[in-house]
């Protein structure tokens, strides 16, 4: 089988007529790839299932790299994510009132330091 060339993309476009033209000419992944100059059938078996479980416009979706492997990230109810945002305003702003407040006295005891001299 002749090989391609290493990291070559495809279109989405090219993908969608490859896929399409393999299922209207009853053709093998292996003939496909040849046909196509595609560097192998497995590709060509993975564009098939995009085409067949997410439509031509999966083709569009970039997939390099690895995947996560992780567990989505928990959502939390509403009420929840409502109250921990009302929390956050108000420590903010108690946040900024003790810096006014620390800015107040730090100006009060320049002038008592200015007084005595």
């Amino acid at each position: 089988m002749p090989k391609g060339i290493p990291n070559k993309r495809y279109t989405p476009e090219f993908k969608k007529l490859v896929v399409e033209t393999m299922q209207k000419e009853k053709l093998s992944y292996r003939e496909t790839a040849r046909r196509f100059d595609v560097s192998s059938d497995t590709r060509i078996r993975d564009w098939e299932r995009i085409y067949l479980t997410e439509g031509p416009e999966g083709f569009a979706i970039e997939r390099r790299g690895r995947g996560s492997k992780s567990r989505p990230p928990k959502q939390l109810p509403k009420r929840v994510e409502e109250d921990l945002l009302a929390e956050v305003q108000r420590l903010r702003a108690e946040n900024e009132y003790l810096k006014n407040l620390q800015a107040l006295v730090l100006e009060d005891e320049r002038r008592q330091h200015k007084k005595r001299w």
